[in-house]
């Protein structure tokens, strides 16, 4: 057992924030409490049935409801976890120690500043990995019952980073740029601020641009009556279609209706003049871009792949830093 103990600053590390450990150890267990006590409670009333055999929850299902309300709060949650991380790394794990000067007691003690640091980042890596775990896991336990439902589908925010690769990949980014920051700063709050600032533009740019990494799927019909996109597929845009496949913009049409005097919604001639005004431009058929779910794991990668090369550019840059400061 001797051989598996923590040894020199990584044993420190841990000792150092043992109280930071109970506290992740605890939101774990309450979070499991929570779901796994919903779903019990889901449990207690049984499913009603469609004709062609499909279930769904009773009306009066509270314990349902209440589920789906916890998972779709605790996904939010979960994408602030790389903030909560890199901020704690950029301030208590870096910065505190070099602005409180206690790092020259590691040094003093045959440890290289190199060492130092990489057995700091281990131990947080490892850690806020296994807690990152942990709570995707509890966050499954009810995924698995409320998928698909309001605000709780694969693409939305908050679902998609909890059932993929990305969260974790957002984490060992989050690592990486704390550990910068602190450095560079060396002051606790402003590091801790500055890398949650960091992260959230990360996270705000991904979750902007992330479904333009993969091209649409297109499907089109008829104009008219209303076309819709596969199910479970993520509708990105619709529209019409000219006779030579062109996309029209119908504020062209609105328009015209708006400049029309005396008109008194849609229903006072408007439709009439908007459909004039649609045949005038030969519309003739409409279009819906979508992602089908079977993109879920291809952005998933490439969206992970990004976070996967900027921890390492940071981390590069972490320790380029510190032998600088510290040959």
């Amino acid at each position: 057992m001797s051989t598996l103990a923590l040894k020199g600053t990584y044993w420190v590390t841990v000792r150092q924030y043992r109280r930071t450990l109970w506290l992740a150890a605890a939101a774990v267990a309450v979070s499991l409490a929570v779901i796994g006590g919903l779903r019990i409670w889901d449990a207690q009333t049984p499913d009603r049935y469609y004709e062609d055999g499909q279930r769904y929850a009773a009306d009066d299902n509270r314990g349902y409801e209440a589920l789906r309300l916890a998972l779709e709060y605790g996904g939010m949650w979960l994408l602030l976890l790389p903030l909560l991380v890199g901020a704690f790394v950029a301030g208590p794990l870096v910065a505190r120690e070099f602005e409180s000067g206690t790092y020259k007691l590691s040094l003093a003690q045959s440890v290289s500043p190199t060492d130092w640091l990489r057995a700091k980042l281990l131990t947080a890596t490892v850690i806020a990995l296994l807690v990152t775990l942990a709570l995707t896991g509890v966050f499954r336990i009810g995924w698995s019952r409320v998928s698909g439902s309001y605000n709780l589908d694969w693409s939305d925010r908050g679902p998609y980073e909890a059932t993929g690769t990305v969260i974790f990949a957002y984490v060992l980014a989050a690592i990486a740029v704390g550990a910068l920051v602190g450095q560079l700063i060396r002051r606790t709050l402003v590091a801790m601020a500055a890398t949650g600032l960091v992260m959230g533009v990360v996270l705000l740019i991904l979750g902007a641009f992330r479904w333009s990494f993969l091209t649409v799927k297109t499907v089109t019909g008829p104009a008219g009556p209303t076309l819709w996109a596969p199910e479970n597929a993520l509708m990105t845009d619709a529209g019409l279609l000219t006779t030579s496949g062109v996309r029209f913009d119908q504020s062209i049409c609105w328009d015209e209706v708006n400049r029309t005097p005396g008109l008194d919604g849609m229903n006072d001639g408007g439709m009439k003049i908007f459909e004039r005004c649609l045949a005038q431009h030969d519309v003739t058929s409409q279009y819906v871009d979508y992602h089908p779910q079977s993109h879920f794991w291809p952005t998933q990668l490439i969206e992970s792949g990004i976070l996967l090369a900027l921890a390492a550019l940071a981390a590069f840059a972490a320790f380029r830093v510190l032998r600088a400061r510290h040959p």
